[in-house]
């Protein structure tokens, strides 16, 4: 549909009209931005204010928080020695300057490690029995030292003896600020402790807080320069914190103003950009006025142009309907007689320059030329052409030209520049078959290279080899550094695994640490494991991100064409096979397909739905293996053992399905019943027996430990210090940190700990000083041996030493003869269990094993 334009007679504009208008104009704007600059700079000033008070008022309370954080550590560290089994025979019961000061259990280390300057022990005569002064023995008393009165202090210290809580004061002593700690001396949850009557011996700390800890504190919240404030602090630079007992202490800090640094920077821009604007705007009003002079001069000229400008309509009438870039038209030679403003902005090029030029030199096919199609015959009306020309810089860059003829046997058309559609286009169709982050193979593109390379329609199938490698170890990297780093060590072993193939070879990325490698050509198994050998080496070299040593493997399944298989899905399928058998064989290794895998693969996977249906369906049972005293043989607990009693298989063991709970997430689930059923069955126990229940590393890191714990025991109505949890040292490897706060929980709880399977990992000794286990256990591999090896005897006596420092109970297990236990027993090992003490029980024999035992042990007259 083609339009025209029409023209009509301007009005006559007065002459000087436009200058006076646009000048008043410039004028009102200019002082509108006058007061708009004014407003802002009042509201600079009025947020720096408000920013440097709400700087100080987070400094206070950062410096309030520094020292509570400062008194809460040092409660915390008093505690752990005062509610201790040995601190309350060697500190209350008999005062021990030898295991206090000379094995440094309560001496010189705390000067060192802590800054402690005082250690007092008061006895339960209200009298100092013990002090060490700044690392050294001494015979002062506390109140000597101190310059104060104490019996306040130690007659609260003894009140909050059987909450086990200590008590503190901020004071001063000798002109600065000092955290006095005290507390009574308990055996805590020592069984072995005997008790006594007289009031409890109270120990007491002192540590003052220097200007190098006050440093070190401030430090630690980003609190530079915290002191002691001199007599002439500003106000504004002062905090106040009232101590106990009326003490009142002042501190100060290097105080920074964000506010007023913001000033100095933005105040001296706002009156610089202001400057900036009247400038402008008096550059403009110049401007404007001579522009508005010269309209009444060009008002004639314009109407001497509109004829001019029906011409032009003609001109871009025919190409109105299409949107592009830029227009371009040639004469019947081909020379360019016009090009639209668009061209230089879009190509850089100058339209002028062009003007008179072949347009076959400025726009080029890769096969004949732009006139030629112009002029083709076969043409169609509306077809467009996809050519190629270079800009300013030489670079090529594809246009879509469209073209009509004119009435002087000319062309004119549009040009819309499509390079950067293209390379979309291009970029789509690469990320269609790769994988973004390696830029390897995606299983599409694996899925056709695969089909190309079995040729289907072939007999017999080429060889072929496809690995399924899935990286091992990859999680924790993913959780505890991040997934950034997680992706850049994928990253390095895509690129370790390309380093591992030929040319003609592929390598695919199909999941989230799981690549694909496919071997054509290659039927031979010790070729295939070679590339294996070298692939693992390769991948478990040590990975360096950020400064930190990152350390990997893989496992790999294998499966072979034709040998196992010609079709691509049950390639694939058989070496994912393949691969859960390397996983289970240890990891770190690889694995050809077999066909009796598949049938292990289904038996597992028909085992699981099993177990969840057990679960549900009340088929697990639980058996009671009793625990032992070896000094009288009397019983003081059972260990829950779950079994599984299947309706078609009999009774299973744990070993089969608690692998398969773990794998499949129903490890919590399991847990949980185990839990609630063994603090049912306890509940109904004589007071003094507790039950033992495991947990897996896996339950424990499922999250909600505590609160499954907290849960059962309100259920049952078991109290929670008959309740023992047994963990093995893989809870602490594979967090530490988040296990440690875990455990403290469940202590606070009152559930007590015990590590299981000890001396079988590598550091258990560091975890025992660490995390708060109440017991050990020695694993059943040094128990067997003991007749037959002085070695492991010798490491039991060292682990029970370990223990009784400690405070730990010591429990032997897999105790199988007499002769273990008495062994056992003349090295003062605490408790036992195994086969020679007594099996496993159901719940009815268990019951009659406590009535029987109940009755052997009842007082009979005449006795």
């Amino acid at each position: 549909m083609s339009t025209s334009l029409s023209t009509c007679p301007s009005p006559p504009v007065e002459t000087g009209t436009s200058a006076a208008l646009a000048r008043t104009s410039l004028i009102t704007v200019s002082a509108i931005l006058a007061l708009v600059f004014a407003l802002a700079g009042s509201l600079l000033i009025y947020f720096a204010h408000e920013l440097d008070r709400a700087e100080y008022e987070h400094a206070q309370s950062l410096i309030e928080k520094s020292v509570e954080n400062a008194e809460k550590t040092l409660r915390l560290t008093v505690k752990d020695y005062a509610f201790w089994g040995d601190a309350y025979k060697h500190l209350h019961l008999a005062m021990d300057i030898d295991w206090a000061y000379v094995r440094e259990n309560f001496g010189p280390t705390l000067h060192d490690d802590f800054g402690f300057q005082g250690l007092f022990v008061i006895g339960p005569d209200n009298q100092t029995r013990y002090s060490v002064i700044e690392g050294r023995l001494q015979s002062l008393s506390a109140e000597q030292w101190l310059g104060q009165p104490i019996e306040t202090l130690v007659r609260e210290a003894r009140a909050s003896a059987d909450a086990e809580e200590v008590v503190t004061l901020l004071t001063l002593f000798h002109g600065l600020p000092t955290l006095v700690a005290a507390a009574a001396v308990t055996p805590g949850t020592d069984p072995t402790a005997s008790a006594d009557e007289r009031p409890a011996s109270v120990m007491l700390v002192t540590k003052a807080l220097s200007p190098q800890s006050l440093q070190e504190m401030g430090a630690d919240l980003a609190i530079e320069g915290l002191r002691v404030a001199p007599a002439d602090t500003p106000a504004d630079a002062l905090v106040t914190i009232v101590g106990d007992r009326g003490a009142v202490f002042r501190f100060t800090w290097d105080r920074h103003k964000p506010g007023q640094e913001m000033l100095v920077f933005m105040l001296p821009l706002m009156v610089l950009a202001g400057a900036i604007v009247l400038l402008m705007a008096w550059i403009m009003l110049r401007r404007t006025t001579l522009a508005a002079r010269s309209l009444d001069a060009s008002h004639q000229r314009l109407r001497s142009s509109e004829s001019a400008l029906a011409i032009s309509e003609s001109r871009f009438r025919d190409v109105a309907e299409a949107s592009s870039d830029w227009i371009w038209e040639v004469d019947g030679q081909g020379r360019v007689t016009y090009l639209s403003e668009r061209f230089q902005t879009v190509t850089g090029l100058s339209g002028e320059q062009w003007l008179g030029a072949s347009i076959n030199d400025l726009i080029y096919l890769e096969h004949g030329s732009l006139l030629e199609w112009l002029g083709s015959v076969e043409r169609p009306a509306n077809a467009t052409l996809e050519c190629r020309y270079r800009d300013v810089h030489q670079q090529e860059r594809i246009a879509r030209i469209a073209a009509r003829g004119t009435d002087g046997l000319g062309f004119r058309g549009t040009a819309s520049d499509i390079t950067d559609e293209i390379e979309a286009r291009r970029r789509v169709d690469y990320l269609a078959g790769h994988d973004v982050l390696t830029g390897l193979a995606n299983r599409v593109q694996l899925r056709e290279f695969l089909d190309t390379h079995l040729s289907l329609g072939q007999t017999p199938c080429p060889p072929v080899a496809m690995l399924t490698i899935d990286l091992d170890r990859f999680k924790p990297v993913n959780d505890l550094l991040g997934h950034a780093t997680g992706d850049k060590v994928l990253h390095h072993a895509a690129s370790r695994i390309s380093q591992c193939v030929r040319q003609g070879d592929m390598v695919a990325r199909v999941g989230g640490d799981e690549f694909v490698m496919v071997l054509c050509g290659m039927a031979a198994h010790a070729e295939v494991e070679a590339v294996c050998r070298r692939l693992i080496e390769s991948i478990e070299r040590v990975i360096v991100i950020n400064g930190q040593d990152i350390h990997i493997s893989a496992s790999i399944g294998i499966a072979m064409a034709p040998t196992d298989a010609s079709h691509v899905t049950e390639l694939l399928r058989y070496s994912e096979i393949a691969l859960y058998a390397a996983k289970a064989g240890g990891r770190g290794t690889w694995r050809f397909y077999a066909g009796d895998m598949n049938e292990r693969i289904i038996e597992q996977r028909r085992l699981e739905t099993d177990l969840r249906h057990a679960i549900k369906h009340d088929e697990l049972r639980l058996q009671f293996q009793p625990r032992f005293r070896l000094a009288d043989g009397h019983m003081v607990g059972a260990e829950a053992l779950v079994r599984w009693q299947h309706p078609q298989r009999g009774l299973i063991g744990p070993d089969a399905f608690i692998p398969i709970a773990e794998e499949t997430g129903l490890i919590t689930a399991l847990g949980d019943w185990v839990l609630n059923a063994a603090c049912t069955q306890a509940r109904g126990w004589p007071a003094g027996l507790f039950v033992s229940v495991n947990v897996s590393s896996k339950e424990f890191q499922a999250g909600q430990m505590v609160a499954r714990v907290e849960a059962a025991l309100a259920q049952s109505g078991l109290g929670a210090d008959r309740l023992e949890l047994e963990l093995t040292e893989s809870v602490m490897v594979e967090d530490a940190d988040n296990a440690l706060e875990l455990m403290r929980s469940l202590k606070a709880l009152g559930v007590r700990l015990a590590m299981d399977d000890f001396g079988t990992g590598y550091s258990s000794l560091s975890y025992l000083r660490t995390f708060p286990f109440d017991g050990l256990k020695i694993d059943r591999s040094f128990v067997a041996r003991l007749g037959d090896s002085p070695a492991d005897l010798a490491v039991i006596e060292a682990v029970i030493g370990l223990g009784r420092a400690l405070s730990l109970t010591v429990t032997a297990e897999g105790i199988e003869t007499p002769a273990q236990r008495d062994l056992l027993h003349s090295v003062a090992c605490a408790e036992g269990q195994g086969y020679g003490l007594s099996r496993p029980l159901d719940i009815v024999a268990f019951q009659a094993l406590l009535a029987e035992r109940l009755s052997d042990e009842a007082p009979r007259p005449g006795v």
